[in-house]
């Protein structure tokens, strides 16, 4: 029964400050990490963001090489696209 009134004291302090201490500051540290992005994911973002602008480019390039060629693909492309579904 000694070792129970010796563990009560400590216990009821480490549940009334330490526990609440310590979930408050691992949710704030959660919290905060998924607020943005790290520095490598912006890297990779941007890099993305750049190919698609040069994808962006080049398909752009390819419908007006197309458009001077070949002045009815669009309409090819409608007709294929029905006549498979």
């Amino acid at each position: 029964m000694e070792f129970w009134n010796f563990m009560f004291v400590p216990t009821i302090l480490f549940l009334v400050i330490v526990a609440p201490l310590w979930l408050i500051m691992h949710y704030r540290s959660v919290n905060r990490s998924s607020r943005g992005l790290s520095e490598d994911d912006r890297e990779s973002v941007e890099h993305m963001l750049e190919t698609v602008d040069k994808l962006t480019d080049r398909i752009i390039a390819l419908e007006s090489i197309l458009d001077a060629e070949h002045p009815d693909w669009r309409a090819q492309t409608d007709r294929d696209s029905r006549h498979k579904e």
